[in-house]
């Protein structure tokens, strides 16, 4: 008998410990470097699909990065554009699509599945900037719940989902309303068993203030962008942005106080716009802040000296050399078929 209760009360001083150790260690993951694959890995398969998805979890990321739209028959689907995009989706009859496409939202699911996403336009801006990208035949956009499948095929229970919302205040009728499209991501997202693991983003503030209503406790994070094309914060624009739900730069004086005042918890800026004062003010007021979209190994170097949370990159290889030479740790390399 005493034998018995000796070993139960070692068995307690044993789970006491693993519990003190697991403490501690909590806030070093939760500080953790974020990695983030841009549209999976961009840089090396077709972007949002799912060889781009298993290319980024074959190098090793803590984070896939990816866009969705929502079909005409209600299915999430992955795609950066609400409209086909003409330099990279060819019809059944294997030519390119001439601009102006369909709206993602207007095309049934099986619909899509006739276009295929696998290369890139010869000759396109686009091709120009990503030569090192493997074009394939017989790619085809996936739905959300594919990509959450392809995870779990990798036995990958630690990657997470920085999902964004394709809305736009300039072009309603090609997609749901912010609320409906954030309320029909969400249902899949629960569904899927995925809620713990998601991180929701958009330039679109109106539907990250529709997702903090239906799921307060997934993170959401918040896009910035002042250019030429795209500026959802207008700044020195009359009456504001019709992109940020009523809270205005005039108002809050910096993009990181706008953020907060919106109920956010990460700040992703364009990565040119951002400077390191930014950073620090991000950081001051409990943000944090992960730059789009770093592919060159010195700007990264740069921002990560600078005390950036995380970087979302096409090139995840390019990223973590640079992690190495920093001495951070990197996420674990699970290897899957698409």
């Amino acid at each position: 008998m005493r034998k018995t209760a000796s070993a139960s009360a070692s068995l307690r001083r044993a789970a006491l410990l693993l519990a003190t150790i697991a403490f501690a260690l909590a806030p070093l993951a939760a500080s953790a470097f974020d990695l983030q694959g841009h549209r999976g890995a961009r840089g090396l398969a077709p972007e949002n699909t799912l060889p781009a998805f298993a290319a980024a979890l074959t190098v090793g990321v803590s984070t896939l990065e990816l866009d969705t739209a929502i079909t005409k028959d209600g299915v999430v689907v992955v795609s950066h554009d609400a409209r086909m995009n003409p330099d990279i989706t060819r019809g059944a009859d294997g030519r390119w699509l001439n601009a102006p496409t369909r709206a993602v939202h207007h095309v049934t699911f099986e619909d899509l599945e006739h276009y295929d996403v696998g290369r890139i336009k010869p000759g396109s801006k686009y091709s120009y900037h990503f030569p090192d990208q493997k074009r394939m035949d017989g790619v085809y956009m996936p739905t959300l719940a594919q990509v959450f499948q392809l995870v779990r095929r990798a036995g990958n229970n630690d990657v997470r989902f920085n999902i964004e919302i394709k809305t736009s205040p300039l072009k309603p009728g090609d997609t749901l309303a912010p609320e409906d499209f954030a309320k029909a991501l969400l249902e899949l997202i629960e569904h899927q068993g995925m809620s713990s693991r998601v991180i929701i983003q958009s330039f679109d503030w109106r539907a990250l203030k529709a997702v903090q209503a239906l799921a307060p406790k997934i993170p959401t994070s918040y896009l910035s962008a002042q250019q030429r094309f795209l500026d959802n914060i207008a700044a020195g624009r009359p009456g504001g942005s019709n992109w940020t739900a009523g809270i205005q730069f005039s108002d809050q004086g910096s993009i990181p106080k706008m953020v907060k005042t919106a109920g956010g918890a990460i700040w992703s800026p364009n990565a040119p716009e951002l400077s390191a004062d930014q950073v620090k003010e991000a950081h001051a007021l409990n943000l944090q802040v992960i730059p789009w979209t770093v592919n060159d190994k010195a700007d990264m170097a740069r921002l990560i000296d600078w005390g950036v949370d995380g970087l979302i990159t096409d090139r995840p290889d390019f990223l973590r050399d640079v992690m190495a030479e920093k001495k951070l740790p990197l996420p674990k390399p699970t290897p899957v078929s698409p």
